[in-house]
């Protein structure tokens, strides 16, 4: 499976950002990048139509570090090629600390 890992992924961390002036505001940092499998779905068989591209998911699989052992759906997002894909669900694969499942949605902007 490492052979098909060839693209890169950013993980994104929401965090509070102080600005120069002492404000506090919510946004997105870089946390952790790494090579990823990525495998799209074109077709929902329950709505028996194709995927607009806003609609599209993506599941990423990358190995197990321990970095992304903490990674959930609310604190996180990924950033792939140009776009940001919010995260629907982390599987950690049995727990075996090979490899993580990343369910994604792109994010309409």
């Amino acid at each position: 499976m490492i052979e098909k890992m060839n693209e890169r992924i950013t993980i994104q961390q929401n965090s509070v950002i102080v600005d120069k002036y002492g404000n506090h505001k919510n946004g997105w940092t870089d946390y952790f990048s790494c090579a990823a499998y990525a495998s799209t779905y074109q077709y929902d068989r329950e709505k028996e139509s194709v995927i607009t591209e806003a609609e599209q998911t993506v599941i990423f699989e990358v190995r197990y570090c321990s970095e992304l052992k903490s990674l959930d759906s609310t604190h996180f997002r990924i950033r792939f090629r140009d776009g940001l894909y919010n995260i629907q669900s982390v599987d950690m694969m049995n727990y075996q600390r090979k490899s993580i499942r990343i369910r994604c949605q792109k994010e309409v902007r």
